[in-house]
């Protein structure tokens, strides 16, 4: 009895200590909940606040003529705090809400958004993403007159979280050029990385507050630092030659189906690049820019590299354009028969002039005339051309420049070969863009400039910093070698290896190149880096252009019959889109080709019209020509456009003829006097200004 007593007695305070302990727990769960409820929230309110980064919006990057080439768009993710509108606000106006919602979105019904904001409401949700879709600028503006939005944030709830989505209008033109950004929005490539501490900005600060789901909601609290927005990058490409120039890249890889391409268009006299095209070939067998080659690869440029050559032999005063080579039957062989050297031409030139080794770009030629005069002090040779500024990096404003590579006598691996293969564009290393600085040095008058593509750094369209052409070499050869080198380039075209781009519109100066390629330190027989670098007009150089086409195949491989024609194509477009420089191209042009397209500027349609119909010549007008056009030119074909309207506006008279001219000047009350013969060059007043009658404009014709 003992034993079964004390055992009920302990079973009996087991329980009674459970039922304490039960007591106990709800007695502090009630204390947490309605006695110290207040300040454990408020604890836990501020224990979810912290302040977190405001992105800065991104600068843009602008072309020449103010087109955006890259832009930060911004866009909402859109967001509500249901809990801080009123009942009777919420109650009125919620059926319209979703409806407007459902509207917008066209995903799910009015019903559904009604449902999942009053669900968040009931729950006492602070936050909820009612779209996972961004919102434009547009979208913002609209929802703001919404019900129950459009009281704002702090009595509406609604919530707009700005997310800057980069841009460009473009798209893939110049894309590698432009660069990227990576999902930090720093820039990773081109001129994003290039200037991406510029682009970025200053990043800000806010309070934030952690709400359900672990999203993060802007309180927008006094204490919040602004971001400072990027700086706007202002380029030097012009949107119409860049497309001009990728295109006419874009054919010739897809016609020969080559590894990769480049092209680089740059203004003589400033050094600026209107245009920049890299192209490589996918595995889909599409092309697309995925590497800047034209900045980054370095190559032997093989016969553009002659240019070079021949300025160190005419600068050392060993040669003159009329002496005469013995190229024999096309074969030389250095180096103890290690290295043979062989020309384009079967059974060889035999004896020809130094002008025509150039032109003809004989390998045995070069190779002779640079061994029989270096051969004994090949440092010489190397210096000549050191000298001018070739082989040292142009510090050129995106990252990534390939290290150029000129051999010299004192390199371990020189050898017996090392200068006649030089000579020829080999044992070296350029990369596209370095060669072209030294063909636009010859056109240039021996001023060597450093390419820029970026010409400002602006803030609300004011240059805080301004880029200027940088003079690397003021002069990298005497007057004398200069001329004899453009008379070269000149040949090149009219006799030599690049007739086929020969034209009667305007000359172009230029040097093929077709270099065996490198591949696993082995120079493929059949594999070539085909290029062609020059400039034109040649009387006037405007421009100067680089083609490079890696591995083209088929049966025409070399670089006249490859990325001569490129270059061609280029200068053509450039021609024909304006007409206005047509007289810088070819001064000598009407007055020295009889029966060849006359320069035809403005006038009356119905004569312009008849005039060309005469002489053959394929013109129409366009759907707003009236009674008086003025010409544009597209290859072979003149287009009418419309030049002037009766709305008591000075019209543009320069090209048409004085009769022309003075009918449609005196007609609106203006008294004309002229000077000098042929066609208005000039007048006094600029076209767009209010006429006054009465007034004297004055006309300079030539």
């Amino acid at each position: 009895m003992n034993i079964k007593h004390s055992i009920l007695l302990r079973v009996r305070i087991a329980f009674l200590v459970a039922v304490l302990f039960v007591f106990a727990v709800i007695y502090r769960l009630v204390d947490i909940q309605m006695v110290e409820g207040d300040h454990w929230r408020q604890l836990a309110e501020e224990s979810s606040l912290d302040y977190r980064t405001i992105k800065a919006t991104r600068g843009s990057i602008y072309a020449s003529g103010n087109d955006l080439l890259a832009t930060s768009l911004p866009f909402y993710r859109l967001a509500f705090d249901p809990s801080l509108v009123d009942n009777k606000t919420f109650t009125s106006n919620i059926d319209s809400l979703s409806h407007l919602l459902s509207k917008y979105f066209r995903d799910h019904s009015s019903d559904y958004y009604k449902k999942k904001i009053s669900e968040a409401r009931q729950m006492k949700s602070r936050y909820l993403i009612l779209n996972r879709e961004l919102v434009n600028y547009q979208g913002r503006q609209e929802m703001l007159t919404w019900p129950i939005f459009r009281l704002g944030q702090m009595r509406g709830g609604v919530i707009f979280e700005k997310i800057d989505d980069r841009h460009r209008p473009f798209k893939k033109l110049a894309q590698r050029t432009i660069g990227r950004v990576n999902g930090d929005g720093k820039g990773v490539v081109g001129i994003e990385a290039s200037f991406n501490d510029y682009l970025s900005g200053k990043n800000g600060e806010g309070l934030f507050q952690r709400v359900a789901g672990g999203n993060w909601k802007p309180v927008y609290a006094s204490t919040d630092v602004r971001p400072v927005d990027g700086y706007d990058i202002h380029t030097t490409i012009d949107i119409n030659l860049q497309d001009v120039a990728q295109n006419a890249l874009l054919r010739a890889l897809s016609t020969y189906q080559a590894n990769y391409g480049a092209v680089v268009l740059m203004e003589v006299k400033t050094g600026e690049i209107k245009a920049i095209s890299n192209l490589e070939k996918l595995e889909s067998g599409n092309y697309a820019e995925t590497y800047n080659f034209a900045i980054g690869t370095t190559n032997d440029p093989g016969s553009t590299f002659k240019l070079a050559t021949m300025l160190a032999l005419l600068e050392s005063g060993k040669v003159e354009l009329t002496d005469s080579v013995d190229t024999g039957d096309g074969t030389i062989e250095f180096f103890d028969g290690k290295l043979k050297l062989t020309d384009v031409k079967r059974g060889g030139y035999g004896k020809i002039t130094v002008q025509d080794v150039f032109e003809k770009s004989s390998n045995v030629g070069i190779a002779k005339l640079v061994t029989e005069h270096f051969g004994d002090n090949p440092k010489e040779f190397v210096d000549l051309i050191k000298e001018t500024g070739l082989g040292q990096p142009l510090g050129f404003q995106l990252l990534g420049e390939g290290e150029p590579y000129i051999k010299d006598p004192s390199d371990p691996s020189w050898s017996g070969s090392s200068l006649p293969w030089m000579s020829v564009g080999y044992e070296t290393g350029l990369t596209p863009l370095q060669t072209l600085a030294f063909y636009n040095a010859v056109a240039n008058d021996g001023k060597m400039i450093q390419p820029i593509i970026v010409k400002s750094i602006n803030r609300a369209n004011k240059p805080v910093e301004v880029f200027k052409p940088k003079v690397l070499n003021k002069k990298i050869a005497s007057d004398e070698t200069l001329q004899k080198l453009r008379l070269m380039l000149e040949g090149v075209v009219e006799r030599g290896t690049a007739q086929n781009i020969k034209n009667e519109h305007y000359k172009i100066a230029g040097k093929t190149g077709t270099a065996q390629r490198l591949v696993n330190g082995r120079y493929m027989t059949q594999s070539y880096y085909a290029s062609f670098a020059g400039y034109f007009p040649a009387e006037d150089p405007l421009y100067s252009c680089i083609v490079i086409i890696d591995n083209p195949r088929g049966w025409n491989r070399y670089g006249g019959d490859v990325s001569a024609p490129v270059f061609k194509e280029i200068a053509d477009m450039i021609y024909a889109q304006n007409l206005d420089i047509h007289d810088s191209f070819a001064p000598q042009y009407t007055a020295a080709n009889n029966g060849t397209f006359p320069v035809i500027r403005a006038g009356r349609l119905e004569e312009l019209n008849e005039l060309c119909n005469q002489l053959g010549i394929s013109n129409y007008a366009d759907e707003q020509a009236s009674d008086w056009v003025r010409s544009s030119v597209n290859n072979n074909v003149v287009i009418w456009k419309k030049n002037h309207d009766n709305t008591g506006l000075v019209p543009n008279v320069e090209g048409m003829t004085l009769r022309d001219a003075v009918y449609i000047l005196e007609n609106i009350g203006l008294k004309v006097l002229a000077s000098g013969s042929g066609r208005v060059k000039r007048q006094s007043v600029g076209a767009g200004v209010r006429a006054t009658k009465g007034a004297t404009i004055e006309l300079e014709l030539g």
